[in-house]
């Protein structure tokens, strides 16, 4: 048995005794056990040093680490504050709200 079967194992073990030992929900402890496995695989990666930053010697990565598409129109599109800079709605004078006397 390799090490991501026995964790999943181990997890999906742990899932069905918490919810008190049932029968029948072997395929859904399974999946969440392969959920949280793949959640604890996901953060171990994004927490290591990025290969491109090492210090020492020049590491140089397939892929750029964001593509130049993504950058490079972010100020082509109005952000939330740009939508209203300048925009004051005007205020009703005399008159005054339904109901009120």
């Amino acid at each position: 048995m390799d090490d991501l079967e026995r964790r999943i194992r181990e997890h999906a073990h742990r899932i069905w005794l918490e919810e008190g030992c049932p029968s029948g929900r072997e395929e859904a402890h399974w999946e969440m056990a392969r959920e949280l496995v793949a959640i604890e695989d996901g953060q171990r990666d994004a927490t290591r040093p990025n290969p491109v930053a090492t210090e020492g010697e020049e590491v140089i990565h397939p892929e750029p680490v964001e593509p130049a598409e993504a950058v490079e129109g972010l100020g082509d599109l109005p952000g939330r504050t740009d939508q209203s800079e300048g925009r004051d709605y005007p205020k009703r004078k005399g008159r005054r709200p339904a109901g009120r006397s």
